[in-house]
């Protein structure tokens, strides 16, 4: 197949879920315009950054006279870094390519989509019987992830979605049995999983194609968006905010939790469970990109999971993520932070009740439940579902010790990032905490009291050594013979001689 003959190079895989913060150092007057420098961190290391200048914002307002000023400039580089600050803090905002392109000019200069087309290009010179009907752009959050609607030549009428995909930082699996695992996902057959028609994949990316759903996913039905739009447009703004009813929250939570169920028990990592990878079949929910895992690609969740030490594994990471969609299912839009302190007014009690143990302090302190723990709450015990269609995804033995290898690969990096930011946390806390206001008065305190503690002692030993001084006088006692065996001393003086 052509699709598999020539993988382009391999390259350093990036986790593009890492945040870029950005903080404005320095700004030059050039000519007629000032220009800011900026300095860019991916992470925590402190060594991982960069600048980059030119900044050109529209936010603040510009200013016609006195523009040059430094007042001014320097009013206006508060503005602007209040204002890249809120880019790099929404998580939508922050996973957008042209802001990664910005930020980043070095790591992702690339186009992605071109690199896309040339990949299925190869594909269709050994399966002209599909035909691209056109680009589906960036209907996904993904940068390195590709949709195109695609029809089958003999039966125009009927839409797909082909899907291309780069491979990601957590991609552990040896290539041939990655090959062999993505080719076996269109046998996976199960009443909440969304069905892929075709499949294959190469050293470097994989390509998989699925019937196109007009009606599109759990997401869509929230923000009553429509599937076919950019995902910032659909997402970014929402114009009016409204959670789903109570029957319907409670009967796609236990599909969901289902099918969750369904690959754990098979030893199927997933992680990626989020409101855009559910398809909507009429009343039903149906998962999506089983093969994310596959590619090591990263969750779309993961910069916030990665500062919960307690969040360490898979099955973990899926439940906490089900938190999420729930609380956008209820709400209809996600929590402004994680953990949540206090929940809005919900259509239940036992809502509240799953959310608190998937999203509270107390959760993310302690742990996740398990999904068997959730199906057992009250919110999705008395859920009847009236599928008849029975599971079917059969692994082979040796690829499932594969998939238990790199389940565990994915877990030791994950624990790994959050040991790097659990202590940088720690380290970062005593210096703020030292460097406090309240800290610097404390000290200045106790130098003070050590300060007048020192002057005390030192004029005690000299009224002691003055006493002692005086007694010895008053006494006439002599000084101690020298004895007649020892040397008389040399004298001390010096004589100069004449120049």
């Amino acid at each position: 197949m052509a699709f598999m003959e020539k993988p382009p190079a391999r390259k350093v895989l990036l986790d593009d879920t890492v945040p870029l913060t950005a903080a404005i150092e320095a700004s030059q007057s050039l000519q007629s315009h000032t220009e800011y420098i900026i300095r860019v961190q991916r992470g925590i290391s402190v060594e991982n950054s960069w600048q980059i200048a030119g900044l050109s914002l529209p936010l603040p307002p510009k200013k016609l006279i006195g523009n040059m000023d430094r007042e001014f400039i320097a009013e206006r580089q508060k503005g602007l870094q209040n204002y890249l600050n809120v880019i790099t803090t929404n998580h939508i905002l922050s996973n957008c390519e042209l802001v990664k392109k910005f930020l980043d000019p070095n790591n992702y200069s690339a186009n992605y989509t071109e690199i896309a087309l040339q990949q299925v290009s190869m594909f269709f010179r050994s399966e002209p019987k599909w035909e691209v009907v056109e680009p589906l752009k960036d209907i996904g959050w993904r940068i390195r992830k590709k949709y195109f609607l695609m029809k089958i030549k003999n039966q125009p009428k009927e839409r797909l979605v082909l899907s291309w995909a780069d491979l990601g930082p957590d991609k552990y699996l040896s290539d041939k049995d990655f090959q062999c695992l993505i080719k076996l996902l269109p046998s996976c057959l199960h009443p909440y999983i969304y069905r892929v028609t075709f499949a294959t994949a190469n050293e470097s990316s994989a390509l998989l194609i699925r019937m196109f759903n007009e009606k599109g996913t759990l997401k869509d039905l929230i923000y009553k968006a429509k599937p076919k739009d950019p995902f910032l447009k659909k997402y970014g703004n929402p114009k009016k905010i409204q959670g789903l009813e109570l029957q319907q929250i409670k009967t796609y939570g236990r599909q969901i939790l289902e099918v969750l169920k369904f690959l754990h028990d098979k030893g199927f990592p997933y992680g990626h469970l989020h409101a855009s990878n559910v398809m909507l079949d009429g009343d039903t929910c149906r998962l999506l990109d089983l093969e994310n895992s596959l590619l090591g690609l990263p969750s779309f969740y993961r910069s916030c999971f990665s500062q919960f030490r307690k969040i360490n594994t898979l099955e973990s990471v899926d439940v906490h993520c089900f938190g999420h969609l729930l609380y956008e299912m209820t709400y209809g839009r996600p929590p402004d932070s994680v953990p949540v302190d206090s929940f809005p007014p919900a259509p239940s009690m036992a809502v509240v009740a799953v959310l608190e143990s998937t999203l509270s302090c107390e959760a993310c302190k302690n742990g996740m439940p398990t999904v068997s723990r959730l199906l057992q709450m009250p919110l999705f015990s008395d859920v009847l579902l009236t599928t008849s269609e029975k599971p079917q995804f059969k692994i082979p033995t040796k690829l499932k010790e594969a998939l238990r290898i790199a389940k565990e690969c994915i877990e030791k990096r994950l624990i790994e990032e959050q040991k790097q930011i659990h202590q940088h946390r720690r380290l970062t806390r005593a210096q703020s905490h030292h460097g406090s206001e309240e800290e610097r008065k404390k000290r200045k305190i106790l130098a003070r009291k050590k300060s007048k503690r020192s002057a005390v002692e030192n004029s005690e030993e000299h009224s002691a050594k003055y006493s002692n001084s005086n007694n010895s006088a008053g006494s006439g006692a002599s000084s101690p013979l020298t004895s007649p065996s020892s040397p008389t001393p040399p004298s001390t003086a010096v004589e100069h001689a004449p120049f």
